[in-house]
């Protein structure tokens, strides 16, 4: 197939338009029907449409494109599968549920969504593009590709080993309310983060290989290099805006103030990296300051009831429950009294 020269010759605006298109398109469904389902299947499967049709105007289908591209897509299909799998069993998406009747907030995610298909997108998109193929190309099997390889596979293990893990622990009736605190999730709390994370990086180390090795060069090794943009801006999302910050200290003070779990959950949290997989052993003992700086226990991930908790929702469950409390299981035990 002959090489097509689309908008532009790094394919950022052909790539911008289809996904800004492609949301679109599911954004009226989702929208008009309030169906929550088509949502995080219109973005993993975005990036497999992107990965394919620059695969296909390039041209050029060298081993390198074909890994980094088929890298990609294997990561979006099972994440919108999975997502959709989980969306159908659970019945809607609880995100949602202050957004899903006005048109401008639920809009607004859809729009923070199309900037996260494409800027992930990067380094796929740049790689096929005419500017870098047009270059010759080192053989694939280099150090960074053999690399590259390895870091995909790791962390394509750990985030889609971790998503079922996870799924089968909670759709157990007897462990509803309870810490996962089996498999991956005994050396990490959030390891399908830390697995999506490495992907990201393992796909730029392979994109990158031209550039980085001197085979392209002027503007085009400028825009390949600058494509670690893609990794990056995933790291930073899921560690400052849809991820850790949700999950970590609202969901302690969740169980602080309604009393679930809560001791068994704080233990769990002091023995077990946040992200970065370590030996559980180990990491209870860790110092904090290797806790906050290594291991990225950051302070705003951090609980403290008695900053952060509403003391009077505490009070109120402990009206409720009275002479009886309940103990980590959920049965009833006699509140021993001391005066």
């Amino acid at each position: 197939m002959a090489e097509v020269h689309a908008l532009d010759d790094y394919y950022l605006a052909i790539s911008l338009l289809i996904t800004v298109a492609y949301q679109l398109f599911f954004f009226a469904i989702a929208f008009s029907l309030k169906f929550d389902k088509l949502t995080d299947f219109a973005g993993g499967t975005n990036f497999v449409i992107l990965a394919i049709i620059t695969l296909a105007f390039s041209g050029h289908h060298d081993a390198r494109q074909i890994v980094v591209s088929v890298f990609i897509m294997l990561w979006g299909a099972r994440l919108s599968g999975f997502l959709l799998f989980r969306i159908i069993k659970t019945g809607k998406d609880d995100r949602f549920d202050d957004k899903r009747d006005k048109f401008f907030p639920f809009l607004g995610f859809w729009v923070f969504q199309m900037i996260w298909v494409w800027t992930v997108s990067l380094p796929v998109t740049v790689l096929n593009s005419p500017n870098v193929t047009r270059y010759p190309q080192p053989a694939f099997g280099t150090g960074r590709d053999i690399a590259g390889v390895i870091f995909f596979a790791l962390g394509f293990f750990l985030e889609s080993v971790s998503d079922v893990q996870k799924y089968i622990f909670r759709s157990k009736p007897e462990n509803k309310g309870k810490v996962c605190d089996i498999g991956l999730f005994t050396w990490s709390r959030h390891p399908n983060y830390f697995g999506e994370i490495i992907i990201q990086f393992a796909i730029y180390m392979i994109a990158v290989s031209p550039a980085a090795y001197g085979y392209v060069t002027g503007a085009a090794y400028q825009a390949l290099s600058a494509t670690v943009l893609g990794a990056i801006f995933l790291t930073a999302l899921l560690m400052f805006v849809s991820g850790l910050t949700l999950q970590e200290r609202p969901g302690a003070k969740k169980r602080y103030e309604s009393g679930s779990h809560w001791e068994s959950f704080s233990k769990y949290t002091k023995r077990t990296s946040i992200l970065i997989p370590f030996p559980p052993q180990l990491y209870v003992h860790m110092p904090t300051i290797l806790k906050r700086t290594i291991f990225l226990e950051l302070p705003i991930y951090v609980f403290d009831p008695a900053k952060h908790a509403d003391q009077s929702k505490v009070r109120e469950r402990e009206v409720e429950e009275g002479q009886h409390g309940t103990d980590e299981d959920g049965h009833e035990q006699e509140r021993i009294i001391s005066s």
